[in-house]
């Protein structure tokens, strides 16, 4: 099944209407690294990264994996693992993925950039946990947590995101 999301943050999993927050700068199908938007087209969700000192291991078919305070994402277009998990400390721009706040207590990287990677088309494009406020992502989609975790109990391998520009 296909989590199927719109430029103005409407989203369906299913039968199931749902919210969700992207981009603050919207969606675009020229993604550029930093450009705070969202990639449109279609991505396979490819694992689930979890915290496991704040939920128990959520239930999913996809391939998943409790983070830890070392595991971080690079974002330097000019490094050899642009756009893959990294071991913290990391000498090259990175992500942190164990963060103060929630919205990264459960990550899916999405297969955008990474089948080959290019670099300076964007890194960390992720499903995630929406802030409070809805407020825009850096170029991920962020759901509710709860929706989230409903997806997760659905999601497997062939799984995907449709983000519609």
């Amino acid at each position: 099944m296909d989590l199927t999301v719109d430029a103005w943050g409407h989203a369906s999993w299913g039968s199931r209407a749902l919210r969700a927050a992207l981009g603050r700068a919207g969606v675009t199908t020229a993604k550029r690294e930093g450009d705070h938007r969202t990639p449109a087209g279609s991505f396979p969700m490819r694992q689930l990264l979890y915290r496991p000192d704040r939920l128990t291991p959520p239930g999913t078919r996809l391939p998943r994996r409790a983070l830890t305070p070392r595991d971080g994402w690079c974002d330097a277009p000019d490094d050899p693992r642009y756009n893959q998990l990294v071991e913290l400390p990391y000498p090259a721009s990175h992500e942190a993925l164990w963060r103060d706040d929630e919205i990264y207590d459960l990550i899916i990287p999405l297969g955008y950039n990474d089948d080959p990677v290019v670099p300076g088309r964007g890194s960390a494009i992720f499903l995630h946990v929406a802030r409070p406020d809805w407020s825009g992502t850096e170029g991920c989609v962020a759901l509710a947590r709860a929706d989230l975790l409903a997806v997760l109990a659905e999601a497997d391998s062939g799984s995907r995101v449709v983000v519609r520009d």
